[in-house]
């Protein structure tokens, strides 16, 4: 079941805690719930991380990559879940096999997918990849659990 049409920033916000500066997802592209997501993020100038990584030669911190990626995988797990409104939060458990394979620098969108690979009862697992214009800047499995605020 898709539910990609009208996925906007507000509806983000309706499942996500993150706010400013660090709500790392713009829109999500493509949502299949118990399956995977594909979500956006414009990367601008503007970001203040850009002010100090690295002078001269902005590149997006590999960290706020992941994190990124770990939205997306929130919004997934909410989702499916149909936890939105609930005061359910989605909290990292462990990051594994992390490897950054290209640099992201401002003007980009930066492509998050995310797929289900395990889903218990609080605890999931997530495959995850960013990637602009189809080059693969980061790969990540990530674990999380879902509990109270």
């Amino acid at each position: 079941m898709s539910e990609t049409p009208d996925y906007d920033v507000v509806k983000i916000l309706e499942a996500l805690p993150h706010r400013y500066p660090l709500l790392l997802v713009d829109r999500v592209s493509h949502l299949v719930k118990g399956e995977s997501i594909t979500a956006i993020k414009g990367v601008t100038m503007n970001e203040q991380f850009f002010q100090g990584h690295f002078p001269g030669r902005p590149i997006m911190p590999g960290v706020l990559q992941v994190e990124a990626l770990a939205q997306a995988s929130g919004i997934l797990g909410i989702e499916t879940l149909e936890l939105a409104g609930t005061g359910k939060l989605v909290y990292f458990m462990a990051i594994e096999n992390a490897k950054f394979r290209a640099p992201v620098e401002p003007g980009c969108l930066l492509t998050l997918e995310s797929k289900f690979t395990q889903q218990r009862s609080k605890v999931c697992k997530f495959d995850c990849r960013a990637s602009v214009d189809g080059k693969v800047t980061c790969e990540v499995s990530i674990t999380a659990m879902i509990a109270d605020a």
